[in-house]
C-alpha cells in the first residue's frame, strides 16, 4: 500500500501529478536540493515536501514517479539506482517519461539491478487540473502495483507485463500530436516568410476549418519546445528501430530546436500574456532573418 510518493521532478507535469496525489491523501515528496526557485515554488504550491537529495527520497518513498525531460531519464534512473544501492532501500520506480521502448528497457535493467521494482508508465494528456485527469498507461512487472494509484486521483490503464509497451503507445501518440504541431509551425512560418499568410489563412478558413482550430493552440507550445526536442528524437529512434524512417521526427526536433532558440521559449507556461498565433508566427519568421 502506498503512503508516500516521490516525484522526480515537480515541474509543469510533475507538480500537478504530485498535487493530485496529495489532494487524495498521499504524502508526496521530492528532492529539491539542486532544483530551481521556480521548481521549488511549484512544489510548495502542490503540497510537495522537500527531502533534500536522492538519498532522502529513496528512504522516504514507497514509489517514485520520474517525470522530466527525456534527455535526463537515463541519468536520473542511474542516480536513483546509486541511492538505492547505498541505502538498501527498495521501492517501485515508475518511468513516466516520453522515451523510446528501447530506452525504457535499459532503465528497467538499471532499477531492477539495484533491487527495486519497475513500471513503464507513459502519460497521455496534459497536467491534471480540476475536472481533468490524464491517462497513465502502465506496462511491465510493476504495472499491477502501480494501478493502486487509481485510488488516489490518477487514471491508470494497464497494458500487461512487457516493459516498453506503455512507452510505445506514447511515442505513437506524440508523433501525432507534437508532430502535427511541428508541421503546423513550419508551414505557417514558411507562409509568413513567403508573404502569403493572409491568403493561406483564408484558404484554411474555407477548406481546413478543423486544422485551423487546432493551429489556434500553437502559442502555448514555445515554452515547451526545448523539452519536446528530446521527445521527437526518442520518437525518431522508436520508428527507426522498427525499420521506418526516423527523418520525419528528426525534422520535427529541428523545428522545436529552432523555436527553443527564440525569446518566445523563455516564457513559463504559467506566465501571463501569451502571444497570439499571429504574433508567434511573425516572431518566428523574424528569427529566420
Amino acid at each position: 500500500m502506498f503512503k508516500t510518493i516521490g516525484i522526480l521532478s515537480p515541474g509543469d507535469m510533475g507538480h500537478a501529478v504530485g498535487g493530485r496525489l496529495a489532494e487524495n491523501g498521499l504524502r508526496v515528496v521530492a528532492a529539491l536540493g539542486d532544483r530551481s526557485e521556480r521548481t521549488r515554488r511549484l512544489a510548495a504550491q502542490a503540497g510537495i515536501e522537500d527531502v533534500g537529495d536522492y538519498t532522502g527520497l529513496v528512504r522516504a518513498a514507497d514509489a517514485i514517479l520520474c517525470i522530466l525531460v527525456p534527455a535526463e531519464a537515463e541519468a536520473t534512473a542511474q542516480r536513483v539506482a546509486d541511492a538505492l544501492a547505498a541505502t538498501g532501500a527498495s521501492l517501485l520506480y515508475a518511468d513516466c517519461n516520453a522515451i523510446a521502448p528501447q530506452t525504457v528497457q535499459r532503465i528497467s535493467q538499471v532499477i531492477t539491478g539495484a533491487g527495486s521494482r519497475f513500471v513503464d508508465a507513459s502519460i497521455i494528456g496534459g497536467p491534471p487540473r480540476p475536472g481533468y485527469t490524464p491517462r497513465f498507461y502502465a506496462s511491465g512487472p510493476g504495472a499491477a502495483e502501480f494501478a493502486a494509484l487509481n485510488d488516489f486521483g490518477l487514471e491508470v490503464v494497464g497494458m500487461g507485463e512487457r516493459v516498453g509497451d506503455a512507452s510505445a503507445i506514447k511515442m505513437c501518440y506524440g508523433a501525432l500530436t507534437k508532430g502535427q504541431s511541428a508541421l503546423y509551425t513550419e508551414l505557417l512560418v514558411a507562409a509568413e516568410a513567403l508573404g502569403v499568410s493572409d491568403a493561406l489563412a483564408a484558404e484554411f478558413r474555407h477548406s481546413q476549418a478543423d486544422a485551423l482550430k487546432r493551429m489556434a493552440g500553437l502559442p502555448g507550445m514555445p515554452p515547451k519546445s526545448r523539452r519536446w526536442v528530446g521527445e521527437m528524437e526518442e520518437i525518431a529512434a522508436t520508428f527507426g528501430a522498427v525499420g521506418l524512417t526516423p527523418k520525419i521526427f528528426e525534422g520535427a526536433a529541428d523545428i522545436y530546436r529552432f523555436v527553443g532558440g527564440t525569446v518566445l521559449a523563455d516564457r513559463n507556461p504559467e506566465d501571463p500574456g501569451k502571444p497570439s498565433l499571429e504574433e508567434m508566427i511573425e516572431g518566428l519568421a523574424a528569427a529566420l532573418k
